[in-house]
């Protein structure tokens, strides 16, 4: 069964840094090589947030970017949805805090942490607002300023952290909706595979590491994912009445290169297929996704019509899945 959706995706924008660390920057931080980093995650470059810019900076000019690149009015939204686990404070939320910067007055606020499925999340709500008649334009922005949570003294996690910030608004229509179908899921119980701590420095008893910093069992995540997602896509599918051959993208989570190969082999989507923002912007959490997305609207590889795969996974271990059809 498709999913009930009176709601289209009607304009997209984004904002990276300014900043780039490249491979070769780590090499001279920490005991790594290019060679070994493009080998192990496909990843030739990040970008970096300045030491005073912070998520909701990213919010704004995410947002002015979609402002600027098309022909929308944004005064009438009337809600702002920000998905990120790097909030510039526990509270007010980083959605109210961008929202008084962008003069959305008559735009309710919302923050969402999902990690790297947040973007997902954060549309599947922004459908169901619209479809439901609680609102009828609804900004979703994926922000996360990773490179603050970043542990630079571990080889092995920090080469793949980067920042920065899509924007994607979502309007109300009746004749021409965007979304077809959603799935998602979680384990809670292997959570402590990938975290970053806030107010508790305990686990079930147990302390955690890196107090501040994110901490990721990379073997552990990659194992979930592997075993999980693959048959999730599937369940997608399904639900969307559609098969492999009816996606003209996957648009996946970019943790690595790597593991979007091994999700691809088991669903036999080619990554001629696969739209990534890995491999020039790093691991940018919720933000891979639409960061790609948008990407694909500047090469001219996603156009009207298209029918395109998103799926999102990450701490939790959560995982969120949605097929859109590509409306403009």
């Amino acid at each position: 069964m498709q999913l009930l959706s009176r709601a289209r995706i009607t304009a997209v924008g984004a904002y990276v840094p300014e900043k780039i660390l490249s491979n070769a920057d780590f090499e001279k931080m920490v005991d790594t090589s290019d060679e070994w980093i493009i080998t192990r995650t496909g990843i030739k470059e990040r970008h970096m947030a300045a030491e005073n810019e912070f998520t909701s900076d990213m919010v704004v000019k995410a947002v002015e970017n979609l402002a600027a690149t098309n022909s929308v009015n944004l005064e009438d939204v009337d809600m702002l949805i920000v998905t990120t686990f790097t909030a510039d404070l526990l509270t007010p939320g980083t959605a109210a805090i961008a929202q008084g910067r962008l003069g959305l007055r008559q735009a309710g606020v919302l923050d969402i942490n999902a990690a790297c499925a947040g973007f997902v999340y954060g549309l599947l709500l922004a459908n169901s607002f619209i479809t439901s008649g609680q609102n009828k334009k609804v900004l979703v922005v994926a922000s996360e300023i990773m490179t603050k949570v970043t542990d630079y003294t571990d080889r092995t996690t920090c080469v793949l952290f980067g920042d920065g910030a899509s924007a994607f608004l979502v309007e109300l229509d009746e004749k021409n909706p965007s979304f077809l179908a959603a799935h998602m899921g979680a384990n809670g119980e292997l959570g402590s595979g990938l975290y970053c701590t806030s107010i508790a420095q305990s686990w079930n008893g147990k302390p955690l590491e890196r107090i501040g910093k994110i901490y990721q069992d990379g073997r552990a995540v990659y194992n979930y994912v592997i075993k999980n997602i693959p048959a999730a896509i599937q369940v997608l599918l399904e639900k969307a009445e559609l098969n492999i051959n009816d996606i003209d993208w996957f648009v996946p989570h970019s943790a690595n290169v790597r593991m979007i190969q091994s999700i691809s082999d088991k669903t036999k989507i080619s990554m001629d297929k696969t739209l990534m923002s890995v491999v020039e912007y790093g691991n940018t959490s919720s933000v891979t996704i639409p960061l790609a997305i948008w990407s694909g609207l500047k090469t001219q590889k996603v156009k009207k019509g298209d029918n395109l795969l998103l799926y999102g996974f990450g701490g939790g271990l959560n995982h969120a899945g949605l097929i859109i059809k590509w409306q403009y």
